[in-house]
């Protein structure tokens, strides 16, 4: 790099830092360090504007399921806009790529799936499935039941709604949250609150807070449950076998809606086509972004189910919620054309059947590092939990140091993992192959070997 690109570079952080406000972000600390700016990406990798190439772990934010650089999802979009740059779904109207989106999405879908609301995120997706939750059940005749009970520690967003969804206090903290009729009960995270229950015993005990909760509250109130299959910005927690089918059971019991946020866990993150599919789930709804493009283009979605779909559409009346952007035609041409690559190409079964069994093998080989109190993961996702005892499942003081550290050497060893507390998790492109996986696995263990060398110099007490 020569001594312009450096001026370049730096003129740029300075820019970003006078002008540009990043989400999830100490802003002070931010603009001490400087920005990392990516500039190009391909395949499985991403180089930033030192030209710096890196494996990327995360699939950006969870989402680049078909891996970057794919002209045909381009080409979508660019004879799209081409064509009708934007037209929205308001006034009795559409466009046709929304029209075979929803076509194609409840052919993958459940079976008993075959309806979507188009958004244009997670959060957005999160916020419409309150609104169609209270919806149903008022033209039921049963407005009373709007409570929606949720879980510690969950994501679902950071809207208004959708940060009151999810259960992260530090959220909460900030703006008064959450909102009124939103609850929340235990997550199911044997390795950080298990203690000393058997998994399956830990994972039924969970899910059976849901029933207690729907008592207390009185089934007269509760409208719905939401969970994500695997909670995946929470540090990727992987349920106990136990617990979904109980949760399945519950709900069926009372009969309240179930609502599957599939934002992470969709379009092929575990192997299956929705997290749904992988732990035979029933879902009122299903919350959809992500994968859904590949991060190509802003979309999201809620599957709805027939149930649902039949009431609101059979008792008439207009519901009074959407977006401009809702089925924006560019997005849904990118959509289209990236899920049928994923479709086509056959990836989404090759993580089921090659890819996603040798990730988790390999994944599993970094569990014997002495840094490593557990290892596990589902498809392509994984996480690692730093501790400093692997027997008492001991954490280090001052959560997130270590794995703060360990992110950062992580990067100069040219793999984004993410850390989450002391927690490394990782979701790469569904793409990578065995000789990517090797190289990520190789990498990630570099780092907890240079990780655990650095430990000694953490000033934990500040």
């Amino acid at each position: 790099m020569n001594s312009k690109q450096q001026m370049d570079i730096t003129e740029l952080q300075k820019l970003d830092s006078q002008h540009h406000l990043h989400p999830f972000t100490d802003a002070k600390e931010l603009n001490e360090q400087g920005t990392r700016i990516i500039v190009k990406a391909d395949g499985v990798y991403i180089w930033d504007a030192q030209d710096n190439k890196l494996l990327d772990g995360m699939a950006g934010l969870w989402c680049v399921n078909a891996g970057y650089g794919r002209k045909d999802i381009a080409e979508a979009a660019y004879e799209q806009l081409q064509r009708l740059p934007y037209y929205n779904s308001f006034f009795q109207c559409t466009t046709p790529p929304a029209i075979e989106l929803a076509t194609l999405l409840a052919e993958l879908a459940p079976a008993h799936i075959n309806h979507v609301f188009f958004t244009g995120s997670g959060s957005e997706s999160n916020d419409t499935v309150v609104r169609m939750v209270r919806r149903f059940w008022d033209l039921k005749g049963e407005p009373q039941k709007s409570v929606i009970i949720s879980r510690k520690n969950a994501y679902h967003g950071s809207t208004m709604a959708g940060a009151s969804l999810g259960g992260m206090r530090f959220m909460h903290e900030q703006g008064g949250l959450p909102l009124p009729g939103i609850v929340h009960i235990d997550q199911p995270y044997w390795f950080g609150e298990g203690g000393e229950l058997d998994k399956q015993e830990f994972g039924l005990n969970v899910a059976r807070q849901l029933e207690e909760k729907i008592l207390q509250l009185g089934l007269d109130r509760v409208a719905a449950f939401i969970a994500e299959p695997i909670q995946g910005a929470g540090g990727v927690i992987i349920p106990p076998e136990s617990y979904w089918p109980e949760i399945q059971r519950i709900c069926d019991k009372y009969g309240i809606l179930l609502i599957v946020d599939e934002v992470i866990c969709g379009f092929g993150r575990t192997g299956k086509w929705f997290g749904s599919h992988y732990y035979n789930i029933t879902p009122d709804f299903m919350s959809v972004a992500k994968g859904l493009t590949s991060g190509y283009l802003p979309m999201g979605g809620v599957m709805v189910s027939d149930r649902v779909a039949d009431e609101l559409i059979s008792k008439g009346g207009e519901l009074a919620h959407g977006y401009t952007y809702s089925g924006h035609p560019v997005a849904a041409a990118a959509a289209l054309a990236n899920v049928k690559i994923l479709r086509d190409e056959g990836i989404v079964e090759t993580v089921d059947t090659d890819t996603g069994p040798y990730l988790q093998q390999r994944w599993q080989e970094l569990g014997e590092h002495s840094l490593v109190g557990e290892s596990r993961g589902v498809g392509f996702l994984g996480a690692l939990e730093l501790v400093s005892d692997k027997l008492a499942r001991a954490r280090y003081p001052n959560s997130g140091k270590v794995g703060g550290l360990c992110r950062d050497i992580s990067i100069k060893n040219g793999l984004v993992m993410r850390a989450v507390g002391d927690t490394m998790i990782i979701s790469p492109p569904l793409v990578a192959n065995r000789e990517h996986i090797d190289e990520l696995v190789d990498k990630a263990k570099l780092t907890l070997d240079q990780t655990l060398e650095h430990i000694p110099s953490i000033k934990f007490d500040e």
